[in-house]
């Protein structure tokens, strides 16, 4: 063998810490052929040889079948493309493991019951594909009829929740609640009507000067309100209520001088309506999921906006 120092099985064995049996079996299935034979017929391995078994020991501490390190020994396909795709599939295995270990960490933290437990997994396991389906499906129901208006797809790309490869047990919780609060039908019909109220609520394109929906009006004129301690009821209030009327006014395309009791009934009802503490917790999971900051809540305004104008109904 032009003076090739060749090995015996043993000295394999040594050199490389797997057994003898190992080896053998490696060299019977074709992965590591024997080199040379001595005329005792006892097989040896040359450099080659022991090349291969520390490949193949490698290989097979990643975890890759014997069918396949025999094709990259064989050099039928290159190491690197087994590389790249044992390498995709562990980042999906990892993706399943954190995925488990966040469920877990929610129900150490949340005290869960099997069932809640069951139904953690089960909505945490979704892929990607699914969860947009469940989100796509919830948004149709509360947009139905109203994708057309150019508000509604910036307001959708806000209420979709977006779940990481790899989330954090809270991810993980609030997904799970999420997830199930979209299967309210109840709270699909409510924030369907809200949405209504949105696309309904909004000044003329023609109209000048901030605010143009009436949220914005609420927190424009509400919030320094409740800042300065103005009671509902108290007469300081009154321009406020009737600035807000004027607001609904417009937008109904009503006269501004009127201010009816219908008007003001109409006003506090679609506020009440959006006072949903539903849609809070909804706003709030989102949060949590996309990783955003923490919404500041407009129930304060809403309740103190929907009291001011049932005080000066007749």
């Amino acid at each position: 063998m032009n003076g090739e120092t060749l090995y015996s099985i043993g000295d394999l064995a040594r050199r490389t810490g797997l057994t003898v049996k190992t080896i053998r079996f490696y060299a019977d299935t074709g992965i590591v052929p024997a080199t040379d034979r001595t005329p005792a017929g006892y097989r040896r391995y040359g450099a080659e040889a022991l090349a291969r078994l520390a490949l193949v020991r490698t290989l097979r501490g990643l975890g890759i079948d014997l069918a396949t390190i025999r094709t990259v020994v064989d050099r039928e396909v290159s190491l690197t493309d087994v590389a790249a795709t044992h390498a995709e599939a562990l980042d999906v295995q990892i993706r399943v493991l954190r995925q488990r270990r966040a469920v877990l960490a929610a129900v150490v933290r949340r005290g869960s019951t099997p069932e809640e437990m069951d139904l953690m997994h089960t909505l945490a396991r979704l892929s990607e594909a699914e969860r947009t389906r469940l989100i796509d499906d919830f948004l149709d129901a509360v947009f139905d009829g109203l994708r057309e208006h150019p508000v509604v797809a910036g307001v959708t790309r806000s209420l979709t929740p977006e779940l990481p490869d790899d989330p954090e047990p809270e991810q993980i919780e609030a997904w799970v609640e999420l997830a199930d609060l979209t299967q309210d039908r109840d709270f699909r019909a409510t924030l369907h009507g809200m949405a209504e109220d949105l696309v309904a609520g909004r000044a003329p394109d023609d109209a000048t000067g901030p605010p143009r929906s009436l949220v914005e009006a609420v927190r424009a004129r509400v919030t320094p309100a409740l800042g300065a301690g103005v009671a509902p009821d108290a007469a300081e209030a009154d321009p406020i209520v009737a600035s807000l009327v004027d607001h609904c006014a417009r937008i109904l395309g009503h006269s501004a001088a009127h201010g009816t009791s219908d008007l003001h009934r109409c006003l506090a009802d679609r506020l009440a309506r959006l006072n949903d503490p539903r849609r809070d917790r909804y706003l709030s999971l989102l949060a949590v999921v996309n990783g955003w900051p923490a919404p500041s809540s407009l129930a304060p305004e809403l309740a103190w906006s929907v009291e001011a104008l049932r005080t000066r109904m007749p």
